[in-house]
């Protein structure tokens, strides 16, 4: 007896019962949802009729043979045939064949063809799916065909030997959000985890909308707003105009706040508003602050999100901050010094501060000059001095010179970027 068996192997082949009478044929296998790296087969599902089909469900346990055609442990009249096919459970026809899934090792996205079980006695453990030209081939029973072609024309050919499998345990699949994740949430996020988000972000544009909604909300709510930062802007649209208005305003909340504004902005007016009311007070607030200014100046490219400390502090301080803040998604590079009214005092670079006395002042060791730009200047600006300076990031402060953000590179390049494509279409 073979320890493999493909689904393609037992899928349309006979099923009798003890004594031998044919019961029909097999349509689906349902699976068990567990914590375990394979999941087990739980259920045989048997179709019978022509045009008017019915369908019967036995358990494993009552299978006496499984080689390829199915005998049963069971009388015909224990088995209980329906019109309707069984709903609810994880089936291999329904969630697994055909289906998009994310191979959360190779990190790419790929269509199942087949599925190969472990088989031990009568049981079934579902070990690999199978993403290979020569799965599909086995479904279409085409495979004898094609073998004996390809033996002629190219009798080395790796097709004849060589299978495309995915373990289970690297599998996620996408079931579009139109019926249900076959996975359990816990599973599917520890799974899921292991990818960097920019790799997630990676896969995620391959996937059509509703895909995309499954895989984001699979994520671990700690994961998501990573990933969600390095989608390409019209990623980002499209999963916000399919999210619920509480899973957005979350989102917002934690994302960085030029990022928030940015989406805001581009949202319909209706719906910004109702978002901006569901936010934390705080969180209102600053956006609103940010929504007040021209996109392109340095106030509506800001991010209100940055490393500062107050003017009476130490070096030892800027090293205790940074270690507190090591997952912060920002710019770790300065650190902003500020009276205490807020006013800006002075950068700070990571790179001087890092080999200082620890017990020195860290105002003594901020840049000779102060350089800053005001809400309103213009990108061009900002460009220039972060260019000429060499610097990462750039504090700007209101008229009377309170700090209010900072705007990073990034942003900067990002804005010029699409200005730049936009008058290049314009020319086209």
């Amino acid at each position: 007896m073979n320890l493999f068996i493909y689904f393609s192997d037992i899928l349309s082949h006979k099923v009798f019962d003890a004594q031998g009478v044919r019961l029909g044929v097999v349509a689906d296998v349902y699976m068990g949802i567990t914590h375990e790296i394979y999941p087990k087969a739980n259920e045989l599902v048997i179709r019978r009729g022509g045009i008017v089909k019915e369908f019967a469900k036995v358990s494993f346990a009552d299978i006496g043979e499984l080689t390829p055609d199915v005998r049963l442990k069971l009388n015909a009249d224990q088995i209980k045939f329906q019109p309707e096919r069984f709903k609810g459970e994880f089936s291999l026809c329904r969630d697994i064949l055909d289906q998009q899934v994310v191979d959360t090792n190779n990190l790419k996205v790929v269509r199942v063809n087949d599925a190969h079980f472990l088989r031990l006695q009568n049981q079934l453990f579902l070990a690999h799916v199978d993403v290979g030209l020569r799965g599909l081939i086995r479904r279409l029973e085409w495979t004898p065909f094609v073998d004996s072609l390809v033996k002629i024309f190219h009798p080395q050919s790796p097709f004849l030997v060589e299978e495309d499998f995915i373990p289970w345990k690297y599998t996620h699949v996408l079931r579009s959000g139109r019926l249900k994740n076959v996975l359990q949430l816990d599973i599917a996020r520890a799974k899921l985890s292991k990818i960097p988000p920019t790799a997630m972000a990676e896969i995620m544009k391959d996937l059509d909308i509703f895909e995309k909604v499954t895989l984001f909300r699979s994520l671990d709510p700690g994961l998501q707003p990573k990933v969600f930062t390095d989608l390409a802007f019209e990623h980002k649209e499209e999963l916000i105009g399919q999210l619920e208005d509480v899973e957005t305003v979350k989102l917002l909340e934690i994302i960085p706040a030029d990022e928030a504004t940015d989406i805001l902005m581009k949202l319909p007016k209706d719906r910004a508003q109702q978002l901006m009311q569901l936010m934390q007070t705080t969180t209102s607030k600053k956006l609103k602050t940010l929504l007040g200014f021209s996109q392109s100046s340095a106030g509506g490219l800001m991010t209100t999100e940055y490393l500062y400390l107050k003017e009476d502090a130490l070096v030892k301080d800027a090293l205790e901050k940074l270690k507190q803040n090591s997952q912060f998604a920002g710019n770790i590079y300065n650190m902003y010094v500020v009276d205490k009214e807020h006013r800006y005092v002075g950068t700070a670079s990571l790179r001087r501060f890092i080999s200082e006395d620890p017990d020195k002042p860290i105002k003594d060791i901020c840049y000779p000059q102060q350089i800053f730009v005001y809400t309103d200047d213009d990108m061009e600006k900002v460009a220039l001095l972060l260019e000429k300076y060499k610097f990462t990031s750039i504090p700007v402060v209101n008229e009377d010179q309170i700090m209010l953000g900072v705007v990073t590179i990034d942003d900067v390049l990002e804005e010029l970027i699409s200005l730049a494509w936009s008058k290049y279409r314009e020319r086209l």
